[in-house]
Formats: structure tokens, C-alpha cells, sequence
């Protein structure tokens, strides 16, 4: 039985993931959820195909890719607001 809970691949998706949730450029943002939520779907997809109980781990990619998507609703909402009150300015 193969094992790659901890692989390099693990630890990609997650750097990636924390980046994005710890963006500080707004025009940035978009561009980082993307590239996280790519990380996370092909580390998905590579945990699909090896044998053994992946389940802490595809718990935390269901969790991450959850907070992302809530994320981007965020912005998407506040960036609207943002714009209206520099123009008012």
C-alpha cells in the first residue's frame, strides 16, 4: 500500500492555500484563489488515485477549497464598495 499523506505534492497545495487566504494586495487576490484552488484539485485528484484512507487530508482540501470560495464571494462584494467610496472621494 502506497502512503503520500505528507508528500511534497501536500505541501504545495497548502502553502498555496495560506497565501491566498493571507493576500494583502487586493488586485492580487483573484489570481491567488485561482492558483490555490488549482493546487487543490489536482492534489485531489492525485490522492483519487492511490490506494490507502486519505480522509484527514481530503477533509482539509474540502475545507480549503470551501474557505476559498468564500473567500472570492467576499471580494466580489467588498470590491464593488471599495470602488463606489473612491469615487466619492
Amino acid at each position: 500500500m502506497q502512503t503520500i499523506a505528507k508528500s511534497s505534492a501536500d505541501h504545495g497545495w497548502r502553502a498555496l492555500y495560506v497565501a491566498a487566504l493571507f493576500e494583502p494586495d487586493d488586485t492580487r487576490l483573484p489570481a491567488r484563489i485561482a492558483e490555490a484552488e488549482r493546487a487543490l484539485v489536482l492534489r485531489a485528484r492525485e490522492l483519487f488515485q492511490v490506494a490507502g484512507d486519505h480522509i484527514e487530508e481530503e477533509e482539509a482540501l474540502d475545507n480549503a477549497m470551501y474557505a476559498l470560495n468564500a473567500l472570492r464571494n467576499v471580494y466580489r462584494c467588498e470590491r464593488p464598495l471599495a470602488q463606489s467610496h473612491a469615487k466619492a472621494a
